[in-house]
């Protein structure tokens, strides 16, 4: 039996494993499970400017945590003052 302790070993070296909330910049489909929404609904708010846009690392697609968090917040804000 094996019990995952949130770290590894891949060949010689270890590394932490880390969790959604930890990560800088999340893939479309961790998003889309965040939000709750289908992978295509999140390419859809990004690109009507309802979710910021992401960024390119290579050709890997990322949406910056930070900005994802920052923006959920004004949204709860424009909520709360009535906006």
């Amino acid at each position: 039996m094996s019990v995952r302790i949130g770290v590894y070993v891949v060949g010689m070296s270890t590394q932490t494993s880390q969790t959604t909330s930890e990560r800088l910049a999340l893939p479309v489909g961790e998003v889309a499970e965040l939000l709750g929404v289908s992978e295509r609904h999140v390419w859809q708010l990004a690109a009507s400017g309802r979710l910021p846009k992401p960024i390119r690392l290579g050709r890997s697609v990322r949406w910056l945590r930070d900005d994802l968090v920052a923006h959920l917040a004004s949204l709860r804000d424009r909520r709360a003052g009535g906006v």
